[in-house]
């Protein structure tokens, strides 16, 4: 285990450039089994969760030969396993995502109940019901999801919840099966848009990108390809959150600005502006974060919601930003009962803090936060508390970052060039 410790109150100044969006190179590294023909993924983010989804490719018969940090070749040639090993999908998410390009290989699969961030109940009903709906039998045991179909065949079908990992799974199962699917009430999330352009590279035929329909008419195999991972808009939005909290002057490039639109809107409700030039936002210094209160001075909400409404993925960041904008604000977080329990190591470090319930927080804004010890819960609070001590007069101390490593890429490395003071020990 590692700890940072981390000095608080510096300026940073530069450019920094966003890695590979995690949450498209997750699924585009399962969807790699459905062809026997190599694939090359540029701009691979290279984090704890993408190499342990590369190792259960491994174990599953596929050939892995990185070419550089972030190029890797896989080669899912010859005969393919279908049961993903136990131990290494118990430690990621989106393992379950092995589900749906299985079946279409290899007509069953055997999926270990996965892991990840412990932030709610995180139901995977949503899947097993479009998988089913494409002809697979389900068992659920309690350790594992066995699945079995003699064929797939297309199917209109409606997402009971417009989840991001549950239209994947049915997307890269449809793309094979016999005739045409439609499934409505889709997410349309960035990176499901860049699964679905990552398959239609490869030859796969899906309509609808960007939108909450999806048409895809099934082919009879892929072939392989290259493709390169867009950048993580959530990365975008932790960085400019950090310029915003340190009063500092970031650049940030290949930042796809027009995956931002309703993050500006939240982000301008606590005061911030910031400037697009053309791929790239830059966020000026010195900005006086003050809360900007609704018509009638009512006290305005951020919340999250399906695409392209704010990311939920985002909410732990905007509430780093509001401990340090003047005034009071409701954060909302409507997907998950959990999330919101990192703010008592907030409340720690002195912010003011009203946890109304799961998913309501009241923040009144404005005071320095302090240095102090604390130990990140997952990949999104984990980013968020590295801001807060970056902000924070004094010296922190922040355990278990192996959580931030699952999303973030070597975080100390990029940011300590811009004037950041962050040191990686073993923590005993």
């Amino acid at each position: 285990m590692e700890r940072f410790v981390v000095e608080g109150g510096r300026r940073l100044e530069g450019s920094i450039r966003p890695g590979g969006n995690k949450n498209a190179a997750l699924p585009i590294l399962a969807a790699c089994l459905l062809t026997d023909e190599p694939i090359l993924l540029r701009n691979l983010p290279d984090i704890e969760d993408v190499r342990v989804m590369l190792q259960i490719l491994e174990g599953l018969g596929a050939s892995v030969e990185r070419i550089e940090r972030n190029v890797v070749r896989i080669h899912a040639k010859g005969d393919c396993g279908s049961m993903p090993d136990a131990a290494l999908s118990k430690r990621i998410r989106a393992s379950i995502l092995l589900a749906g390009p299985l079946l279409a290989r290899t007509g069953s699969a055997s999926i270990a109940k996965p892991g990840g961030d412990a932030i709610g109940r995180r139901r995977v009903d949503t899947h097993l019901l479009a998988l089913e709906a494409l002809g697979a039998q389900i068992e659920v045991s309690a350790y594992e999801y066995r699945m079995s179909a003699q064929s797939l065949r297309g199917k209109n079908m409606f997402l009971d919840e417009a989840s991001v990992t549950a239209t994947e799974n049915a997307i890269m199962a449809a793309v094979l099966a016999e005739g045409d699917t439609q499934i409505y009430n889709a997410a349309a999330e960035p990176h499901v848009q860049d699964l679905c352009r990552f398959l239609n590279s490869l030859g796969a035929n899906i309509d609808g990108i960007a939108s909450n329909t999806l048409k895809i008419r099934g082919v009879d195999s892929l072939h392989g390809g290259e493709f390169t991972i867009p950048s993580d808009h959530i990365e975008v939005g932790s960085y400019i959150g950090l310029a915003a909290v340190t009063r500092s002057e970031l650049l940030i490039e290949d930042a796809v600005p027009q995956h931002m639109y309703a993050v500006r809107l939240m982000l301008e409700k606590l005061g911030i502006e910031l400037r697009i030039e053309g791929d790239n936002i830059r966020v000026p210094r010195d900005q006086e974060l003050r809360v900007r209160y609704d018509i009638g001075a009512a006290v305005p909400k951020i919340d999250d919601g399906p695409w392209p409404l704010f990311p939920a993925d985002l909410l732990s960041i905007m509430i780093i930003v509001a401990t340090q904008a003047e005034g009071t604000v409701m954060i909302f977080e409507k997907m998950f009962e959990s999330r919101l329990f990192f703010t008592d190591k907030l409340i720690s470090m002195g912010a003011r803090i009203i946890l109304c319930d799961p998913h309501r927080a009241i923040i009144v804004g404005g005071n320095r936060l302090q240095g102090a010890e604390i130990s990140s819960p997952d990949i999104r609070a984990g980013m968020a508390l590295l801001l807060a001590a970056l902000c924070a007069k004094g010296e922190s101390v922040i355990h278990n970052v192996h959580q931030i490593d699952r999303g973030y890429e070597r975080i100390e490395e990029r940011l300590n060039p811009l004037g950041a003071r962050i040191r990686r020990e073993r923590d005993e």
